[in-house]
């Protein structure tokens, strides 16, 4: 299919700023461009009950945002948000979450791990693990469900998804129901035909992936750890229940929906959708992308399905 018109749109604007690519830039100016942006968008929604706290993590105490909704003792969603685990905090998607919790009923933890390159792989993984295996261990305390706890980000954070849903499988103790995997990363080989296909225009670049995936695994890190690239992880039986959303024009495409497919192949239920016309980053651009909304409610629903 064509670019969505609102898609196209939005670039054009985004390419009128004259930003160069992000690929181009260090990293405290791409952090500041990404907050300009933030800043451009209208503010979130009213939520019954939002807090900020931390919780402890192998490198100290952890920022962490909840998101409750009105009433009863809700499932519980522990989220990590994109960026490329370079960018992003728990303001850069606090509107998305905002929605989500409300169309879900689920309450969410969003976590702000460790970001490269000061704190370089696997810092992030073993701060989202950290996260989740507290959660579960206070998820009453939290107001929420300790028997539906689900995990879910975007990009980055889809990776840390897979890569923390293994680990619960493999390490136990944190009974996950649900993952929720928005445009995933998951191989750090940056060759799929999609990564080619879609290299430049459309709003995340190949060049861009190449310099978030050296700013996170260093000149030294091993890409074909699982932990970085869970894609490669050898058996994926065993774990929990997917959403995988892709979409068109986004350079992530294949490898999320060959994850997908690879789940499925180890007998894991799994949903994927493809948003055709749509590029990556799509799911957090609700004001503007009528495809975004329609994806939320999607997740929505799948984690009111999944969690009951």
């Amino acid at each position: 299919m064509p670019l969505d018109p609102q898609a196209r749109l939005l670039l054009d604007q985004f390419a009128s700023t004259g930003a160069p690519p992000l690929h181009e830039m260090a990293v405290p100016d791409a952090r500041q461009l990404m907050d300009t942006l933030r800043t451009m968008s209208p503010p979130g929604v009213p939520v019954a009950h939002v807090e900020d706290r931390t919780v402890p993590g192998p490198a100290g105490e952890i920022p962490v945002r909840l998101y409750r909704p009105e009433g009863g003792t809700p499932p519980l969603l522990v989220y990590f948000h994109g960026g490329g685990w370079v960018l992003g905090s728990l303001e850069s998607h606090d509107s998305t979450l905002r929605d989500l919790c409300n169309a879900s009923g689920c309450a969410i933890l969003a976590v702000d791990y460790r970001l490269a390159p000061e704190h370089r792989f696997p810092a992030a993984v073993d701060d989202c693990w950290a996260a989740t295996a507290w959660a579960a261990a206070n998820a009453a305390a939290l107001g929420a469900d300790p028997g539906r706890i689900a995990v879910g980000g975007d990009s980055a954070g889809g990776n840390l998804t897979a890569v923390v849903a293994q680990l619960a499988r493999d390490r136990g103790g944190v009974p996950l129901r649900f993952q929720l995997l928005i445009y995933p990363a998951t191989d750090a080989a940056t060759d799929t035909p999609s990564y080619h296909e879609n290299a430049k225009g459309y709003f995340l670049e190949l060049d861009d992936m190449r310099w978030f995936y050296d700013h996170y695994l260093g000149p030294d890190g091993d890409r074909s750890d699982p932990r970085a690239s869970p894609l490669r992880t050898t058996d994926l039986r065993g774990l929990p229940p997917a959403l995988v959303i892709t979409a068109e024009f986004d350079p992530l495409r294949d490898e999320g929906e060959a994850y997908a497919e690879r789940l499925r192949a180890a007998g894991v239920p799994v949903t994927l959708t493809r948003y055709d016309g749509m590029i990556h980053g799509f799911f957090g651009m609700g004001a503007l992308l009528d495809q975004a909304r329609t994806a939320v409610t999607e997740a929505a629903a799948a984690l009111r399905a999944a969690l009951g």
